[in-house]
């Protein structure tokens, strides 16, 4: 593909500052017209806030943005629209009770003698949706057709109003093939027309099939912009990852595993894990690996409850567990720290105290309150245990650092004694040193006997501590490595591989 000399839209040196955190480092962005570009990724890397920055919803720190060779600082997405930049979301940000039509016009609706003119209305909604290659009743209520045709609705919407450059984020995540493939045939238009596409999306083979360049964030940074043509998937992941790809074998501590804990067959969630069986003994660290969406969160919250499984079967010590909800996963000897910590983890105005005793409290039953000077018995050894610094027990613990809140975290888990301990991306978002101190620990709690599951981007912390690793990709368990076989290198190879024929 030949690139034209200047880019439709050029952003260059963004940042964007949070307290306490840079969420944009200097970064650049090159949009051309009549391509689709690739923004990528994974949770954290800096998408949203960048895309916000585009689009007047954030004000950004640093940095300038031109549109058709001309400076623009739009404080609004509205203004943003009305330069020419466009965004749908995977949620269509439409009213499902109106019509197709009513949509379509919103605020722009064809008058006559001051009243809306219906009849124009519909027709012109008509003939604008057959070049997208959709032919239906304007007139039907947007709720009664798929999501797919909901986006479409959404695509022209914003193709009306702005015109230049339209994002896409996560447009694919709710729908099957079909209509992925009516979405693409949409998006090849809008290419063909000269419009400048940014593409966000988890899903790899989908940004291969489609787009024709990408760039690449992590930490806040642009790490790459690469012609696709030009690359692998496996070059992809690696710049995703930020893995040179040495094939190293650790130095495994770890003996042989206990006994056989925890037996997983065909365990699935439609629509959002496909099945898939596992073990997990006692002293063992079981590795979740896999990009944004492949299923690790999902295969987590599966077995701790927080979604319940429409098929498979799960034996706990050899009989059968049914586990409907995250109490019963506690009652079974199971704990779990979330991904976010801060909307699913930590209560952030009760104290450190609090936080800590929480689940152990909750097992108890709340009409029999542990005694307070047990509770401050058991906070103060888990502090003192963890190296939780902070000021006082009594502190709201929003106030302690991303690090200290995660060992809290896991302090409150650890109080309950589990035998099964789930930690999602355990290390995100922490300093160094607290780093270390939880790779530290989840090392000490397997050679205790605890059997842990651990989901993690961080492809060097998983070879390091994992006795066994689990790749999945596109929700599916696509391989799984042991012993010498747990690599970098193994790891990124089995998660850019292409599915095999006939694998579920």
């Amino acid at each position: 593909m030949t690139t034209p000399q200047a880019p439709l839209l050029h952003a260059s040196g963004i940042s964007k500052f949070f307290p306490g955190a840079v969420a944009l480092d200097e970064v650049e962005l090159k949009l051309y017209p009549g391509e689709v570009h690739a923004l990528l990724g994974e949770n954290g890397a800096g998408k949203s806030t960048l895309i916000k920055c585009l689009t007047g919803a954030y004000r950004r720190d640093g940095g300038t943005i031109t549109l058709d060779g001309e400076d623009i600082d739009a404080k609004s997405t509205a203004e943003s629209q009305e330069l020419g930049i466009g965004t749908v979301y995977q949620e269509v940000n439409l009213l499902p009770n109106l019509t197709v039509a009513e949509n379509l016009f919103m605020g722009r609706q064809p008058t006559r003698l001051g009243l809306v003119n219906r009849r124009q209305m519909n027709t012109q909604a008509r003939e604008a949706l057959l070049g997208y290659g959709l032919d239906l009743d304007p007139g039907e209520p947007l709720n009664s057709f798929s999501v797919a045709v909901q986006q479409v609705v959404a695509i022209a919407r914003a193709v009306a109003l702005s015109g230049k450059v339209l994002i896409l984020d996560e447009p694919t995540a709710s729908l099957d093939r079909d209509e992925v493939d009516l979405l693409f045939g949409v998006i090849r238009q809008l290419k063909d027309s000269g419009l400048s596409i940014v593409f966000i999306t988890h899903f790899l083979d989908q940004v291969f099939e489609i787009s024709d360049r990408a760039t690449v964030l992590r930490n806040g940074r642009v790490v790459g912009e690469r012609l696709l043509a030009d690359v692998t998937q496996h070059d992809v992941v690696t710049l995703m990852l930020g893995r040179q790809l040495e094939a190293t074998v650790q130095d495994r501590k770890a003996g042989k595993p206990g006994a056989l804990l925890l037996e997983i067959n065909d365990l699935a969630k439609r629509g959002m894990i496909e099945p898939f069986s596992m073990n997990l003994h006692r002293g063992e660290v079981v590795g979740l690996a896999g990009l944004l969406g492949s299923g690790r969160t999902e295969t987590a919250n599966l077995l701790f409850g927080a979604v319940q499984a429409d098929h498979g079967k799960m034996l706990i010590d050899g009989r059968e567990a049914r586990i409907a909800n995250p109490r019963d996963a506690v009652a079974q000897g199971f704990a779990m720290c979330p991904e976010d910590r801060k909307t699913h983890g930590i209560v952030g105005d009760l104290s450190v105290r609090d936080n800590i005793i929480l689940a152990l409290q909750a097992r108890q039953g709340w009409m029999r309150p542990i005694p307070r000077a047990k509770v401050h018995e058991i906070a103060e050894h888990y502090v003192k245990a963890l190296d939780i610094r902070l000021a006082s027990l009594d502190m709201p613990i929003r106030l302690l650092s991303g690090g200290n809140q995660q060992k809290a975290l896991l302090a409150r888990w650890l109080a309950t004694e589990p035998d099964v301990l789930i930690l999602d991306e355990p290390t995100r978002g922490i300093d160094v040193g607290a780093h270390a101190e939880i790779i530290a620990l989840i090392e000490r709690l397997r050679e205790n006997g605890m059997a842990l599951l651990v989901a993690s981007s961080e492809l060097e912390e998983l070879v390091a501590y994992s006795t066994r690793v689990v790749v999945l990709r596109d929700r599916h368990q696509v391989r799984e490595l042991t012993g010498d076989e747990i690599t970098a290198d193994n790891i990124v190879h089995a998660i850019a591989a292409e599915p095999e024929k006939g694998a579920a």
